[in-house]
């Protein structure tokens, strides 16, 4: 690269998305003008190391990929569902530079995440493969560990609306509509993968 030339700004937005929703989607489209980002990296984890996910890997990428298909600037990666083993993030983040070489990485997490990170698998090395930026809420600051209190991460500011991927299971397990809380494109794809998964756990019982 040459000298004073900018590096490009990659977001890096990872979770279990299960399933995702529309609060999501309005976080991700915060995050590329508050952090000012050239391109903005979607992750669904194909193993969550933290929790086991209600929806299959293959119905989270898909879910998550049609909620952002043409969206500017926005990157739904496969990277987690191309090696084996649990989605850890320091792995994830190696194979991001490889990928992509020279770039200024930013890993978002929420406050709730940060609260956490001392159980991250190597999470120490976080830092210098990504600057840190988290998802605050108005009522509260993001809290470190005693274990992490020395973990550099900056603040950024999204549009947070009271809705969670808990609240769309519990929806769809008391036979609810999720219609406005997921976006249209993948309405039908979360309620027929529900269906299965009901039948399924029915069956096994």
């Amino acid at each position: 690269m040459s000298p004073g030339k900018r590096l490009p700004r990659i977001g890096i937005l990872g979770g279990t998305f299960d399933p995702s929703h529309v609060g999501h989607a309005i976080v991700a489209t915060d995050l590329i003008s508050e952090l000012d980002l050239d391109r903005l990296l979607v992750i669904p984890a194909a193993w969550p190391p933290h929790r086991e996910a209600s929806f299959s890997a293959e119905t989270r990428l898909r879910s998550v990929r049609r909620m952002f298909d043409g969206v500017d600037r926005i990157e739904v990666s496969d990277v987690e569902f191309r090696r084996a083993g649990p989605s850890y993030a320091v792995t994830t983040l190696e194979a991001l530079h490889q990928r992509y070489g020279d770039a200024a990485f930013i890993l978002v997490m929420g406050a709730d995440q940060l609260a956490t990170i001392d159980t991250w698998h190597e999470f120490e090395r976080i830092p210098a493969l990504a600057r840190v930026a988290v998802m605050g809420r108005a009522e509260a600051r993001p809290v470190l560990p005693d274990a992490a209190r020395d973990f550099p991460y900056i603040e950024v500011a999204v549009t947070r609306i009271d809705i969670s991927a808990s609240t769309i299971r519990r929806r769809l397990a008391d036979g609810k509509t999720i219609r406005f809380l997921v976006p249209e494109s993948i309405r039908d794809d979360i309620e027929r993968a529900w269906e299965v998964l009901a039948r399924t756990q029915t069956t096994s019982t």
